[in-house]
Parts: structure tokens; C-alpha cells; sequence
């Protein structure tokens, strides 16, 4: 029986009604197979099947695909219905190769040409239809295929405008997979210049693209700034009529204005051109006066759509950071939003504004919405408007009300959901130490932070205060006199006990004269606590114990009993054991003079950056707010970072302020310290000095250490990992991204000589060429020494941040002298291998200037750390430092022996190596000199 062309395929509706009433799956699958053998059969046997029964069949075996089922016929007859000259056929040909047809198909080639054919075709939907298909697939064959016919027909002026927005929207797809496939020179210009063309969809589409690229290249396609400026004007002023006759509920072209905007955001404000700004700023004043005209009309869809464009607009003026008046009025109109019913507006207003809050000219507008913020944070039922209002309180916080912002925050994270309740405690210590004029004020709100959030407060936060109250002499007596109170609760966290144990076991005898704190009243205090505490804090607490023997030697036989009683139990902790078993012992053995040498109070800490800023950071990757003040945006300067221009950095950075943070800067320097805001978590658990957080390779100080932040600036920061034995080493490098935008283009190269590679062996894994905004990636780099070498390898790292290439150099930590083991000899041995080791190129000799002052003990921890064992009592003078250690490579074994010599009248030193081989006395003698 023929089919009745009228209606719509009904044996194809059939069918879905048949699957639709199977009461089970084995009722579905025996329907689907049987339809399955009807198909295979007609595809076999019916020669004489019309376009309209193939497009039948080839739709039911999509939905037999839709389905989950795997389809392996039907290819040919689908590929077959491209020829027709039939929409309908033709359509269901494509969809079919889209969706099931894979790129390593036989039938490519044949598909291809099928699709070359329509891309030639007089009929506009037909090309359209091969255009789609192409950006469906989107593969690097069809990239490679029609690399040419697509960008011809979107700048051909023969070409109807509805296939030119049809083959944008392709050669966006597939540049996506093969960004080679867009030509340059003069196909750049012609490009651009679509931003001008008459149609809505084509200008719209091509913004799209020109983003894309822009990204790739933005010098190649500046040209298109004063075009997106032009057209936006001609959109919102008045005078001009363009596109005025496309409106969506009375706003024109939203979504092509959203898109310009975001485009210009890809570039610096325009400075060569002042009509170009003046025009810019004009649409940007004539969005924020059309924010405040009454709507014109109460539909959604009207609201949406102003609100979009508006919003995209006070992005611009943020990324511009250039006009005061622009940002001013931005954060007053968002200041509006604040008490919107919307809840995504009032959403979007508070994101916005924390940007806006980091701006020189609009941070003091932004603190006039504070008490809104704060009652948004408080009663907004959204939570993350909520979290929102928190991140905008943190943002706008300054000396001038940080006192009443952190007591907000304290007194909202009693009831703040838990989901962002270690956000809020780590942003209340980064803003209480930032702005802390008097450090009591600090202490006591670390201390509310642990009683009201304990569990949420990390190591590196009560690691914190600790250092600082160490580090200050003033605050000592009032840290032991409030921990002690605060220990005194009924129900006390554990890390309160943390901290008490430590504060205490330092500072107790400050606050013993009060018979309210007696020594024994402190002691009873912390042990009644020891019990209700994990392994770690008891262990703390025993070593606050010997603390307390050493402070207050009067309560030392009640400490000794518990000692005796923790190291006779069968403890299942070993270590409880053996550390009470210790102290006890010593608190036994040693003389009072002894125990006060081994128990003295902790020296200060070194002047640290704090890392709680970067857990912050590591927890919400991309999305903590900043908190400073950034100056106005002036031309960028090149980070193509020269090793001088990485030097002056960290000049500047040295000469600020010893704020514990390292964010309190003058303004002038703040563009040098965003790399201190920015730092991110080390990866292995250190914290740095913030002096060698500047923009500088540290490879020199990895002669004498194996871990640590290798480079780093204001983009990234490169630690590094490593382990050596005998002749194999294995290092991993951490590349952290410090920005709020990902790094393209990430390629770290190895630099080795072809010389220098067949004696040291280095292989290096291969990394993501995307570092996501704040994450962190880790690269494995194993390295064989062959033979003894010179030099040590280099690293060349590129990428792309925000369109600006980027180059480093950095040498990697694989001098010669990780390959050392240490070796141990007496004094005869020494001097006996010593005279052996007397030949001319055995042995090689520096004398230079000290480091002042003359720093013997730093000297011996450098020549530990070197590799080579450092011998005592074998040199006749006392302050000669003698080494011995054997270098492996895969062929031999190298003998090394160093004497350094100090002068301490001239301020000098003389270094002696000898060696076994020439190559090695030169390299060692070479690395160390100068270093001491």
C-alpha cells in the first residue's frame, strides 16, 4: 500500500506510540527489533525505496538511538538523502550524520563532498543546512576540509546575509577546535568590518566570532574597537535610526549590545583616539540615565532585557576603571538594585559592587551602602545572596570600619549556614590582622572565632595568632590572661585548648602572680581538659607540661606523676607514650640550668606573610573578592617580565611596610603588591618570607634545599618538590594561577643542550595547556645522571594572560651537586684522601668577599644543605669547615672533598675543592662561590 504523503510520516508515529505503550522493557526491546529487522530488510531488499520511505526509516532509527540503543546500518541510505533536492529529506540526512556518523567513518569523504556540493549550491537554505551540519560535527577533519569555502562566503558580498550569520556561527564552532583555520592579514580587516553590515543576525554573530578571536590575538584585531564603539552608538543615541526598528519590549538589540560590550571588555580603554572614548562614555552615560526611566512596560521580558544590558555596561565601566563620574554613578544606581524584590538582581548588585569596591574612585560610594549590605547578610533568605553581602562587606572593608564590619560578620556567624562558615571565619582573620591597630583587639577576635565557629577555624588561622603574639611583646600577658578565661567555659572547642596549651605553656608565668591563675589553677585547667582532646592536642598539651617544670618549678612533682602515669600505661598511642617517657626523664635528669636552656621561650618568628589569604583563595578559586583599593587602570605594561624589571619588583615589595599580611602598601606600590593578595597556598604546606614572594626565580637558593617556591609574580607562582638518590632524581613542579582569569596557551618547555643531555637524562611530563583562574597543576620531571655535568637545565614557560603572551626563563634546581652522598671519614682518611686529591685539575681554589657580617653558623647550614657531609673536629682551626661526599652517575663514581676558610679580620673566605675529576672541582667550586 503507498504511504499518504499528508501525513507527516504516520508509520513513524506509529511506532512511537507503539514504544510509548509497552508496559516493560522486554515489551520495548521486541517492539524496537522487530521494527529494527523490518528496516534492515527494506534497506536490503527494496531497491526501489523513494526519498520519502528512506526518511522514514532513517528517522525511526534515530529514535531507536535517542533511545540508548546502538544503530550499525542505515549510514549509506541517510548519506544518500544529502542528494535530494528536498528540504525534509535533506534535513533528516544531515541531523542523522550529525548525530550518529563518526569521524572516522568510511562514508567522511563521501559526506564531505556531499556537503562541498550544498556549500556551492544556489539555494540558501540548502548551504545553510551543509553549515550547520559542519558546526554539529565540529571535528578537526571538517576544520581542515572547508578551511577555505567558509571564510569566503562570510565576507563574499554575494553571499545573503542569513548564510553570512549562518557561516559565522561555523567558523566560531570551528575555531573552537582548530584556531589555525581563521586566515590573517587581510582577512582580518574584512572580518572586522562585518561589526558594520546592515543585518541584525550577521552583526550579531560576527560579534561573537571577533570575541573568540580577540581573545586568541587582540593586536591583530584592535581595529575592532572603534567599530563596536561606532555601532553602539548608533544603537542608543537618538539621532541615529540603526537597528532602532529591532526592539525587544522596547530595548533595542539587547543581545547584540550585551555582546559589543563584553567585546570592548577585552581591551584597555581606548586612549589614541579621544572620540573613540568620548563616544564610549557617552553610551555608557546614556545606559545608566535609560536605567532610571520609568519601565515602559510591567512584562518580565522588558526588565530582563534592560537589566542585561545594563549590567554588561557597569562591567565595562569596571574593567575601564578610568572614569570617576561613570563608576560613582554605577555604584549608586547598583546601590538601588540592593532593595530590588528581584532576589537575582539584588544577587547581581552585590557581585557587581564588590568589584566596584576595589576601585580608587568608587570604594568610598560603595561604603555608603554598608548597612544595607549588612542587613542584606543578615536577613536575605537566599543564601547566596547572603554570601554575596558577606563577600561585598569584605571587599569594601577598610581601617576606617573594620572594627564594625568584623563584629557584624562575628555576630552573623552564630547563625550563618554552615556552607559558608569557614569563608567567613578565614575572611574575619584576614581582615582582623589587615587592620589591627591594637592587637588585643586581634586576639580577642581569633578567640570569639574559635568559641563561635571552632570547628571551622584551620591550623593556619590559630597557627597565626600564635606567631603574632609571639612576635609581640605587648600583647603577651593580655593573650594569656584572655585564653586562660576563655578556657574556664564548660564547653570549650579543641583548638581553643590549642591555642591555651601554647599561649600558656609560653606565657603563663605573666599572668601566675594572680592567685585566680596560680600556677597549679592553670595546670588543672588545661589537664581537665586533656582527656576530651585528640592524640595531636594532647601531645601539645604534654609539651606545655615540661613547659610549666621550667616556668614554675614548684608544681614540677604534680606535672612528674602524670608523666609517670602516661608512660606506664599501655597506651594504644605510641608516641603519647614515648613523649611523656621523655619529658620525664628530662625533667629528671637535666639540671635547672639545662631545662631552662632546652625549654626557653620561643624565639620570634620571622616577619611572614600569612597564608590564610591563600587557603582563602585555594577554597573559592575565581571567586574571592579582593580586599584593596586598586589604582585607576593606565596602559598595561609588558609582563614579557625581564629579569630586571622581576628585580625592581622586589625591590619595591622589600622597602613596605613588615605588615604581618604584606597588604598594607602605600598606593604607589600597589600594582607590584597584587602579587602578595594573590599568593596562593604553597604547595608544600610552608610559609614563605614575603620578600621572596616577589617577581623572582629562586633558583639559586636551591643549592642548599630541596623544596620550595622556585618563581614566582604577580600571574603565577612555581613551587617545586623534589627527591634524590644516587644517580635518579624526581621533581614536581606545582604551577599555581594567581589571577582571576585562566592562562592559555600553558607550554613549559625543557632548554637542555644536546651536550649536557647525554650526561644528565631529563624527562619531562606533558601538562594542560589551560591553568584555570586560582587552581593549580602539577608537572613530574624525572632526571638520570649519566656523567658529571655542567650548568643545570632550563625551563622556558609561555602562555597567554589576557591575550599578552608571557615568557619565562627559569633554571630548574638539578645542579650536579643533588647527586651527592654524603660520606663520613675521620681526620686521617680525610687528609690522606686529601694529598692523594693534589694534582692541578684535581683540585680548584676561590677566595671572595663574605656576605656581611660574617655568618659562620649560616655558612655550616649552607654545606649541609649542599649534599656533602660535614665533618667536625677535623681541621686543626675551629672555625675551617671540612666536607666529604661522592657524586653517582650511571658510568662512575666521582670523590669530592671542600674546604671553606674564613677570614673573619678581612671578612673573607678561601674555598678549596678537590675532586677526582676536573669537571667536578670547577662546577662545585663555581656554585658555591659567592654564596656565603
Amino acid at each position: 500500500m503507498a504511504p499518504v504523503r499528508g501525513d507527516g510520516m504516520r508509520g513513524l508515529a506509529v511506532f512511537i506510540s507503539d514504544i510509548r505503550n509497552c508496559k516493560s522493557k522486554e515489551s520495548e526491546v521486541k517492539r524496537m527489533n522487530k521494527e529494527l529487522a523490518n528496516i534492515r530488510s527494506k534497506f536490503k531488499g527494496d531497491k526501489t525505496l523513494d526519498g520519502y520511505q528512506k526518511k522514514k526509516y532513517v528517522c525511526k532509527l534515530l529514535f531507536i538511538f535517542l533511545l540508548g540503543h546502538d544503530i550499525d546500518f542505515g549510514h549509506m541510505e541517510a548519506v544518500n538523502l544529502l542528494s535530494s533536492n528536498k528540504y525534509s529529506e535533506k534535513q533528516i540526512g544531515y541531523l542523522f550524520i550529525s548525530v550518529l556518523v563518526n569521524t572516522n567513518s568510511d562514508l567522511i569523504k563521501l559526506i564531505i563532498q556531499s556537503i562541498k556540493n550544498d556549500l556551492q549550491s544556489r539555494n540558501p537554505i540548502h548551504v545553510n543546512l551543509a553549515l550547520q551540519c559542519i558546526a554539529n560535527i565540529g571535528s578537526q577533519d571538517m576544520a581542515e576540509a572547508f578551511s577555505n569555502e567558509i571564510p569566503k562566503l562570510l565576507v563574499s558580498g554575494d553571499t545573503m546575509d542569513v548564510v553570512k550569520q549562518s557561516a559565522a556561527l561555523c567558523l566560531l564552532r570551528l575555531f573552537r577546535t582548530c584556531p589555525e583555520i581563521i586566515p590573517g592579514g587581510e582577512w582580518t580587516s574584512r572580518i572586522i568590518h562585518l561589526l558594520n553590515d546592515h543585518h541584525m543576525g550577521v552583526v550579531t554573530a560576527a560579534t561573537s566570532l571577533i570575541d573568540a578571536l580577540v581573545k586568541k590575538d587582540p593586536e591583530e584585531y584592535k581595529g575592532c574597537v572603534s567599530l563596536a564603539v561606532s555601532r553602539l552608538s548608533r544603537i542608543f543615541t537618538s539621532s541615529y535610526t540603526d537597528l532602532q526598528d529591532y526592539t525587544y519590549y522596547f530595548v533595542p538589540a539587547p543581545w547584540l549590545s550585551v555582546k559589543l560590550l563584553r567585546l570592548l571588555q577585552n581591551y584597555n580603554p581606548p586612549t589614541e583616539d579621544p572620540g573613540v572614548r568620548g563616544r564610549l562614555n557617552e553610551c555608557l552615560e546614556t545606559i545608566l540615565n535609560k536605567a532610571q526611566e520609568p519601565p515602559k512596560s510591567k512584562k518580565v521580558q522588558h526588565s530582563n532585557a534592560k537589566n542585561a544590558v545594563l549590567f554588561e555596561a557597569i562591567n565595562l565601566i569596571i574593567h575601564n576603571d578610568s572614569e570617576a563620574n561613570l563608576l560613582v554613578r554605577a555604584c549608586n544606581q547598583l546601590g538601588q538594585f540592593l532593595s530590588n524584590r528581584e532576589t537575582n538582581l539584588r544577587y547581581l548588585a552585590l557581585e557587581s559592587m564588590c568589584h566596584l569596591a576595589t576601585s580608587e574612585f568608587s570604594h568610598e560610594a560603595v561604603k555608603k551602602h554598608q548597612e544595607v549590605v549588612i542587613l542584606s547578610m543578615k536577613m536575605e533568605k537566599d543564601v547566596s545572596v547572603r554570601q554575596q553581602a558577606v563577600d561585598l562587606l569584605y571587599a569594601m572593608c577598610d581601617r576606617s570600619n573594620a572594627e564594625e564590619i568584623v563584629q557584624e560578620m562575628l555576630n552573623y556567624l552564630e547563625t550563618a549556614d554552615y556552607s559558608i562558615r569557614e569563608e567567613m571565619v578565614l575572611k574575619v582573620a584576614i581582615l582582623a590582622e589587615k587592620y589591627a591597630t591594637d592587637f588585643t583587639w586581634y586576639v580577642d577576635v581569633i578567640l570569639n572565632l574559635i568559641r563561635i565557629a571552632g570547628d571551622y577555624v584551620s591550623e593556619e588561622v590559630w597557627y597565626r595568632v600564635i606567631q603574632i603574639v609571639i612576635n609581640r611583646e605587648e600583647v603577651q600577658g593580655y593573650a594569656a590572661k584572655t585564653v586562660f578565661e576563655a578556657l574556664q567555659a564548660p564547653a570549650c572547642h579543641e583548638n581553643m585548648v590549642k591555642v591555651g596549651g601554647y599561649i600558656l605553656g609560653e606565657f603563663g608565668n605573666l599572668i601566675a602572680g594572680d592567685s585566680r591563675s596560680a600556677p597549679m589553677v592553670q595546670f588543672k585547667l588545661l589537664h581537665s581538659k586533656y582527656h576530651l582532646c585528640s592524640s595531636m592536642t594532647r601531645a601539645l598539651l604534654l609539651s606545655t607540661y615540661i613547659k610549666f617544670i621550667n616556668l614554675f618549678p614548684e608544681i614540677r612533682g604534680t606535672i612528674q606523676d602524670v608523666f609517670r602515669q602516661h608512660s606506664n600505661l599501655r597506651s594504644a598511642d605510641a608516641e603519647l607514650q614515648q613523649r611523656a617517657s621523655e619529658y620525664l626523664q628530662l625533667s629528671i635528669v637535666a639540671s635547672k640550668d639545662v631545662l631552662a636552656t632546652v625549654l626557653e621561650e620561643m624565639p620570634s618568628f620571622p616577619e611572614r606573610e600569612s597564608s590564610i589569604l591563600a587557603v582563602l583563595k585555594k577554597k573559592k578559586p575565581g571567586r574571592v573578592p579582593e580586599n584593596e583599593i586598586r589604582e585607576s587602570k593606565s596602559p598595561v605594561p609588558n609582563h614579557g617580565a625581564t629579569q630586571n624589571h622581576a628585580t625592581n619588583n622586589n625591590h619595591n615589595n622589600n622597602s613596605g611596610s613588615l605588615d604581618l599580611l604584606g597588604l598594607s602598601t602605600p598606593p604607589s606600590q600597589q600594582q607590584q603588591q597584587n602579587n602578595t593578595q594573590n599568593t596562593l597556598i604553597d604547595v608544600l604546606g610552608d610559609i614563605y618570607n614575603s620578600s621572596s614572594s616577589s617577581a623572582v626565580n629562586n633558583a639559586k637558593k636551591f643549592l642548599f634545599k630541596n623544596n620550595g617556591v622556585l618563581f614566582e609574580n604577580e600571574m603565577i607562582q612555581i613551587g617545586v618538590k623534589s627527591e634524590f638518590r644516587q644517580n635518579l632524581g624526581r621533581l614536581g613542579l606545582f604551577y599555581g594561577n594567581k589571577t582571576q582569569v585562566p592562562l592559555v596557551n600553558f607550554q613549559p618547555v625543557l632548554q637542555w643542550s644536546t651536550e649536557n643531555a647525554t650526561k644528565l637524562n631529563v624527562q619531562i611530563k606533558a601538562v594542560d595547556s589551560t591553568l584555570d583562574a586560582g587552581a593549580q597543576i602539577q608537572q613530574m620531571i624525572t632526571a638520570e645522571c649519566v656523567d658529571s655535568y655542567s650548568d643545570s637545565p632550563s625551563l622556558a614557560l609561555s602562555f597567554r594572560y589576557n591575550g599578552t603572551p608571557q615568557n619565562f626563563i627559569i633554571k630548574l634546581p638539578l645542579t650536579v651537586n643533588k647527586f651527592f652522598e654524603p660520606t663520613e671519614m675521620n681526620g686521617e682518611s680525610f687528609f690522606a684522601r686529601w694529598k692523594n686529591l693534589g694534582g692541578e685539575k684535581q683540585r680548584a681554589q676561590k677566595v671572595f668577599k663574605a656576605q656581611i657580617p660574617l655568618d659562620l653558623p649560616g655558612a655550616r647550614n649552607k654545606l649541609s644543605g649542599f649534599g656533602m657531609q660535614l665533618l667536625d673536629g677535623i681541621d686543626p682551626n675551629p672555625d675551617n669547615m671540612v666536607c666529604a661526599g661522592i657524586i653517582h652517575t650511571q658510568s662512575h663514581q666521582v670523590g669530592c672533598l671542600l674546604r671553606l676558610e674564613p677570614n673573619k679580620q678581612a671578612q673573607m673566605f678561601r674555598l678549596t675543592v678537590r675532586a677526582s675529576k676536573e669537571q667536578v672541582t670547577t662546577e662545585i667550586c663555581e656554585l658555591l662561590a659567592d654564596q656565603f
